[in-house]
Formats: C-alpha cells, structure tokens, sequence
C-alpha cells in the first residue's frame, strides 16, 4: 500500500496512481504544485490552452503554434530586406499603399413594425400575470404561440414584467 510522503498515512489506490500524498489540508498545503498554464494563438476565433511543461515549451519555439491572426498575407516566399537588396544589387519593391476609405457614420435601423397591436399586447401581458399559458392567450388573441411568446419576452427585456 501507497503511503503519503508528509504525514506516512496510507493512500487509497485510486490516488495513488497520480499523487504520492494524502488529502490532509498540511499535506496539500506542502505539496501540492499550481500548473502553468499557455494561451496559444490557433487562429482567429478562438485560443487553445495548454499545460506549459518541456514539450509544449519546444513546441513554442519551433514555432509549431504561429498565431494565424498575426500571419503574414501574399506570398510565402521571403522577399530580401532592404540591406539585402543594396548589397545583391537589386532594388528592394516599394511597399504597396492602401488609401484609407472614409466611413459614414451607421445610420440608426428604423424599428420593424410589430405583427401585433398595443391592445393584444396588453392583454397577452394581462393574461401572462393572471397564469394563462402562450397557447391559450394565442387562442384567445388569434395570435400565434410564437407572437405571444416574444409579446411576453419583449416585457420582460424592458422590465414592464
């Protein structure tokens, strides 16, 4: 039987695959070791996070995990520098320019019109507190269930509920 490194108290089976210490709070406290933790940059939606230890550190500088957002767009063929250029004799190609578009300011979205009236809003709203269900307010209004369901969610975005 596996027993606890601080303490000598025997470890039940299943722990002592992973861990050579008991779940005494002193034993803990000594022992136990916080993770590090890496976002890595897999594209432009989202990170993935991965335990920092010796393999995920090559991985890191090999470079296996190049954030895509920071990528470099056109060809993949290196072009000589500057520096280069002067000492190959070749002029280096000016860099192409974008002229910055003018943006208009968003004009605000007139609001659609609602497929119900202010008085079968109230009632639905009435019939909602006293306990009827969206399908039996839908019956009574000649609205559908669905019409009924965003009338009372509506209410409750703005707080009316």
């Amino acid at each position: 039987m596996a027993q606890c490194i601080t303490c000598g108290s025997e470890l039940h089976p299943d722990r002592a695959k992973k861990y050579n210490y008991c779940m005494a709070p002193e034993c803990q406290e000594k022992n136990l070791k916080g993770l590090t933790m890496v976002a890595v940059g897999v594209n432009k939606s989202a990170e993935q996070y991965m335990l920092l230890d010796e393999q995920t550190k090559d991985q890191l500088a090999s470079g296996k995990f190049a954030d895509q957002r920071r990528g470099s767009f056109g060809t993949s063929v290196p072009s000589a520098s500057p520096s280069e250029a002067r000492t190959t004799g070749t002029p280096a190609a000016p860099r192409p320019t974008r002229p910055q578009a003018k943006r208009r300011p968003a004009r605000p979205r007139p609001a659609a019109p609602k497929p119900w009236t202010k008085s079968q809003e109230r009632l639905a709203l009435l019939y909602n507190e006293q306990g009827k269900r969206p399908e039996e307010i839908a019956q009574k209004l000649g609205l559908s269930t669905y019409t009924v369901s965003q009338i009372i969610l509506g209410s409750r975005n703005r707080g009316k509920l």
